[in-house]
């Protein structure tokens, strides 16, 4: 039985952005589900994708890209069918650790000063990156008239979500495929480094001259990192 692969979207981004993977995942016979990332917190969001894990019979392969990688490390954590998780352009955190923990303990994340925010009846924010700074700063190997479409579609992080700190990873116990972006301005290289180290991941794949939109710029890179991982499952 072919695992079923469930794909998390980060903030700024929405489940389209895995369009050209699905394509790939689905053209290799496996059953693929781009779930929705409600973007609220670490432990919300871990909750929503747990509860779809759930309705899902057989082998997974949890795949996470940016902040959707803190939802999966809590989503995959106590369900068994849960057999590889892979980390595309994604934070694996630690018990404690937050996203400014991760995005500021190496040089080269350059986004934040190019978000603004939304305020909300709650108190909190809903933060968005800038129409200005999209390209250039998220996605720049993509075509200008796909990054105006992500533009207008992307989905907002709240700021609960860079407050609020990790609870036990699944990456301790499950193992981990990692790919990353050689240029991505909102993670830097060197945290996707180390954290692929710490989670002793099974494969760390760099891609050249790639952006932090992964799954959009460079599908088939990605798609070629979670077939490996479904295989070895």
């Amino acid at each position: 039985m072919k695992p079923t692969i469930v794909l998390v979207h980060g903030a700024f981004a929405e489940s389209a952005s895995w369009n050209g993977v699905i394509r790939r995942l689905q053209a290799a016979g496996h059953r693929t589900v781009a779930a929705g990332n409600p973007l609220r917190g670490p432990t919300a969001d871990a909750a929503a994708v747990s509860s779809l894990l759930g309705t899902t019979a057989g082998p997974i392969v949890l795949v996470g890209h940016s902040y959707g990688g803190f939802v999966v490390s809590g989503a995959a954590v106590g369900n068994d069918n849960v057999k590889a998780l892979v980390y595309v352009a994604a934070l694996a955190p630690d018990r404690g650790e937050t996203v400014p923990d991760l995005t500021g303990g190496f040089p080269g994340a350059t986004l934040s000063p190019h978000l603004y925010e939304v305020p909300l009846a709650d108190g909190t924010a809903d933060l968005y990156v800038r129409p200005d700074c999209y390209h250039e700063f998220f996605a720049a190997d993509l075509p200008f008239d796909q990054a105006d479409l992500a533009v207008a579609t992307q989905r907002p992080l709240n700021s609960n979500a860079l407050a609020e700190a990790s609870g036990e990873p699944a990456w301790k116990t499950v193992p981990s495929w990692f790919v990353f972006p050689e240029q991505d301005l909102t993670i830097p290289r060197g945290t996707f480094r180390f954290m692929a180290g710490r989670a002793n991941a099974r494969e760390s794949v760099e891609v050249a001259g790639a952006s932090h939109a992964l799954p959009a710029s460079q599908p088939q890179a990605v798609a070629d990192v979670i077939l490996r991982a479904a295989a070895a499952v």
